[in-house]
């Protein structure tokens, strides 16, 4: 299926648009130097620096020996894990739990509404709440390490690793135990297999072992005290090769072990087993599937081969950044984690479902992802010159319409209401928070909009035109009409600042500002398609609400959240009403004097401890767009734990999640749109202050609508 997905996106962006074009260069980039100094390097045995390979769908972390030797040493780090888009599990239904059972009957907006809720009363619904946020879970799919029952708690020393980003090869050299070793790992870019070359005299056994799920709302996946639950067998075996088949519970998936040279395979235990090389150089390819694979698969030399054709074409390709001309001192880290962040979204994000906050690194919520995230991942791919690693996952979309479309009708709506926390399946988590969100609604129309804006391929229309016109109608649908004022509202929803209750809010800014745009796609695609417009979109975006301000110009969390500036509610978590405009263009439902005001309070007053990685891009985004360049660098580079990235670049957070990739996306998209801009904005590298400290070179960036 991966492949044919590969397939189908390349025939629909069968010529990637030069990396010149749009170019603010005063010469072509090297970009070999530019990956070359900034690809990772770790010298010590450290839980948060782990490095991960990967091909979007597919991962494999390892630690400073390029396998993963200690993965219960890096549990509460950046975990080792294996984990892949089609990876998941359920516990046994005992209770024949359904959403049913969680429904909650709520009137917003003048007729019965149902939403998925939790329920803490106990009893079958709080029961059924568990159970149907738990199931499915994703997988961690097994360990491949060094055997350490013989080191005696030795640890690696004189680490000298380092990730080649233009090959996506990990080198890991050290001592351990007094023997030298070298290995180098990479991941093969269409099959989820690993592959690693290892040298080492002492013959150290590698370890292949598997874990049960937790189920946990956050962790590594990996329950190592449940042997009895699952199993391990070998359904074939020869001399350099083995096929496992797992079992866990009612799920089933296959593992293929491969190796050069004369090695040993034993059992160890009931979920362990153990190679014994007799060379003192080997490779090994391990291979993860759903079903059964061909035994004819590639050998590492391939993988290794073909992983540095498809990352040498992923660099050169793709869209680049080059500060290295910048006398700023910011902008050697600000390069650097551009740079990481590529990487890591690269391989985190492009595969067969919109990917999770933590990846395939380890799981948060339980291994699902959330649609109103999928902007923060995704949208870069396309401003990046990378459009069909966002066409991938977007195709998942068509797979959980009929979902989408029973969770409006079920609360009175038209149209697809797309769920918040979710999985393969579209499954709707139950949640008294996401279920009443409504900002992914547009990431849809936006996200296909991009598709079309990177191509004019009419084919990218006409695959997602009836998805963004039901999402519309959904949109249309949901806004009130307030007679007495001649206006349409928004109500009964929890915006993107999570802090304020659906019963009372009225109309957040941000939520505004994105059916603004929204509307408006939709109805232009249907003029670019032949038909009418439909004249009640074109009434409601007229007469939508303007953005609430108070008596100081300074716009509210929501109409309704009159307190703003004096509730520690309204200035804790996402500085959410600065997204009006950044994200989106600017509209007239927006005063620019207080959007400006609005983000100079925000930058000096708001409660920084209390926000998340894309709050940055966020502010950043914002301060662009509104012509204030210093203002978007101070953002973008706030010194703050959850602005912190680590030395593989990707965003920490805090001990729960150590790393957060929206982060790393939303800095993606800031930096393309300070940058190359937007439609109509004439300023060269808008977000960057003209004092002679940015010379900013860029090749292939696409501006933002």
């Amino acid at each position: 299926m991966k492949k044919l997905i590969y397939l189908l996106t390349a025939l629909l962006f069968p010529a990637a648009i030069t990396a010149s074009e749009g170019s603010k260069t005063t010469g072509k980039i090297n970009r070999v130097a530019l990956l070359q100094r900034n690809s990772p390097i770790v010298t010590k045995n450290d839980s948060l620096s782990s490095l991960s390979v990967g091909n979007g769908g597919f991962a494999f972390t390892v630690d400073a020996t390029g396998l993963q030797t200690f993965p219960e040493k890096f549990s509460n780090g950046v975990p080792l894990g294996t984990m892949s888009d089609w990876g998941w599990h359920s516990f046994e239904n005992t209770g024949d739990y359904k959403l049913d059972d969680v429904l909650k009957e709520f009137n917003f907006h003048g007729h019965k509404e149902l939403y998925a809720c939790q329920f803490k009363e106990g009893g079958r619904q709080q029961d059924a709440c568990n159970y149907l946020r738990v199931n499915p879970h994703r997988l961690h799919l097994g360990t491949l390490g060094f055997d350490i029952s013989e080191m005696k708690g030795a640890m690696p020393e004189n680490i000298k690793q380092r990730l080649d980003l233009y090959s996506g090869t990990i080198k890991s050299e050290y001592k351990w135990n007094g023997q030298k070793y070298s290995v180098a790992t990479a991941c093969h870019p269409d099959d989820d297999m690993v592959a690693a070359q290892i040298s080492n005299k002492a013959h150290t056994p590698l370890c292949l072992r598997f874990p049960y799920a937790t189920g946990g709302h956050c962790d590594d996946a990996s329950n190592w005290n449940a042997d009895d639950k699952h199993n391990t067998e070998i359904i074939e075996q020869k001399s350099n090769y083995a096929v496992f088949e797992r079992s866990i519970d009612a799920t089933k998936y296959f593992v293929t072990l491969k190796w050069t040279g004369n090695a040993e395979l034993s059992r160890k235990d009931r979920n362990k087993f153990i190679l014994s090389p007799k060379d003192d150089s080997f490779s090994i390819t391990c291979e993860f599937s759903e079903k059964k694979p061909d035994a004819k698969s590639d050998d590492a030399k391939q993988t290794f081969a073909k992983s540095a054709e498809y990352w040498k074409d992923y660099w050169q390709k793709g869209a680049i950044v080059d500060f290295s001309k910048c006398t700023d001192p910011r902008a050697k880290e600000l390069e650097r984690r551009v740079v990481l962040s590529q990487y890591l979204l690269a391989i985190n994000c492009a595969g067969d479902t919109p990917p999770q906050e933590t990846g395939l690194t380890y799981n948060s919520w339980y291994g699902k992802f959330h649609l109103e995230m999928i902007w923060w991942h995704q949208a870069q791919f396309a401003l990046w010159n990378h459009p069909e690693k966002l066409a991938h996952s977007l195709h998942w979309y068509h797979k959980v319409a009929p979902i989408a479309t029973e969770i409006a009708r079920r609360q009175g709506f038209d149209g697809l209401r797309w769920m918040k926390m979710t999985d393969p399946d579209g499954l709707e988590a139950p949640s008294n928070v996401g279920s009443f969100l409504i900002w992914q609604q547009p990431h849809l129309i936006y996200l296909a909009e991009l598709l079309y804006r990177n191509s004019k391929d009419k084919a990218i229309k006409d695959e997602y035109y009836n998805l963004v016109q039901e999402t519309a109608k959904f949109m249309y649908s949901f806004a009130d009409y307030d007679k007495a004022h001649d206006r349409y509202v928004l109500r009964g929803c929890i915006p993107a600042q999570e802090t304020l209750k659906a019963a009372v809010t009225v109309n957040p800014p941000f939520e505004l500002s994105y059916w603004h745009y929204a509307m408006q796609v939709a109805n232009r695609w249907r003029e670019e398609n032949g038909e009418p417009r439909v004249k009640e979109w074109d009434n409601l975006v007229e007469k939508l609400s303007p953005l609430a301000f108070n008596s100081d110009s300074l716009y509210l969390a929501a109409e309704s959240a009159t307190e703003t500036y004096s509730d520690i509610r309204c200035t804790s978590d996402h500085p959410a009403l600065l997204g009006a405009v950044g994200i989106l263009p600017m509209n007239n439902l927006i005063n620019k004097n207080c959007m400006l005001k609005t983000l100079d309070w925000v930058i000096a007053n708001w409660n920084w401890n209390k926000t998340w990685g894309w709050d940055y891009p966020m502010v950043a985004m914002n301060a662009t767009r509104l012509g204030e360049p210093e203002k978007a660098i101070e953002a973008i580079l706030l010194d703050n734990r959850t602005n912190t990235y680590l030395v593989s670049g990707h965003n920490y957070q805090d001990e729960r999640l150590r790393i957060y990739l929206p982060g790393n996306g939303g800095l993606l998209t800031t930096v393309a749109l300070m940058c190359a801009g937007w439609d109509g904005c004439n300023t060269e590298n808008p977000g960057f202050p003209k004092n002679g400290k940015w010379n900013v070179m860029w090749e292939g960036l696409k501006p933002m609508p």
